[in-house]
């Protein structure tokens, strides 16, 4: 099931936390209340952890990370990344990035088998994504947009892309990532999938302002309710995007 909730005013919860399969990082708040709805849901199965990189809250929109490793931007402090180490289970990496596009999770979207990077991203940055998260790395758009992090979020069972993707453009993203994507909205109908949604595998999280429209194909596309990639998507895909034709 996915559960809506709010960074203190905001219902862009993908910049203020990251989920995968082993972790999940929130940023420190001005209350515990986005914290502790991550805590009731996964705090059983995974750490949550509350995370600032280089001082700041945006914690989801400069790392990028799955169940093996977890990168961060070069800005992050000494006392930050060893309390990020200290926290994380112990076979997650942890590895600090000197890259120009230092908002990883903007120019990175990853799950723990593929990763599609930003096109004008460092080579070396690449080979660290490979090697630290054990991916196979693809530059790519997303609907023309090179900020690949932004505009799709995916997991090891199904993915939501930008609202304007074209059909050919998602059964190519479709093949390179091997899991079923749906075109989509989050937050009554912002196409920045990856501010305002965090999944796992098992959970998902979306801003509060989310219809419940945009959580039934939610649900549907990361199998959260129990049934496969149901005709849910199907008869919701054109009443989300009827608007946009």
């Amino acid at each position: 099931m996915a559960t809506r909730c709010q960074f203190e005013n905001s219902s862009e919860i993908g910049v203020f936390g990251a989920l995968t399969n082993a972790y999940c990082l929130t940023g420190i708040g001005g209350s515990e209340n986005f914290y502790s709805v991550f805590e009731a849901e996964l705090s059983d199965h995974i750490p949550v952890i509350h995370a600032t990189i280089a001082g700041c809250r945006f914690v989801g929109r400069v790392t990028a990370g799955n169940r093996r490793g977890l990168l961060v931007p070069s800005t992050t402090t000494d006392v930050e990344l060893a309390h990020l180490r200290n926290s994380l289970p112990d076979g997650v990496v942890i590895q600090r990035v000197e890259e120009r596009l230092s908002a990883l999770g903007n120019v990175i979207a990853c799950n723990d088998h593929v990763a599609l990077v930003h096109t004008d991203l460092d080579r070396e940055t690449e080979d660290i994504v490979s090697d630290v998260l054990g991916v196979e790395v693809f530059r790519q758009t997303v609907a023309g947009n090179a900020l690949v992090g932004s505009y799709c979020k995916f997991t090891n069972v199904g993915g939501i892309v930008h609202p304007r993707t074209t059909v050919e453009d998602m059964e190519e993203l479709s093949s390179l990532l091997q899991v079923p994507l749906v075109a989509g909205t989050v937050n009554r109908g912002s196409d920045v999938i990856g501010a305002g949604i965090v999944a796992n595998d098992w959970s998902a999280f979306c801003g509060l302002d989310t219809t419940s429209t945009e959580i039934s194909v939610i649900e549907s596309i990361f199998k959260l309710n129990g049934q496969g990639s149901s005709n849910i998507v199907n008869n919701m895909r054109s009443s989300l995007i009827d608007h946009l034709s």
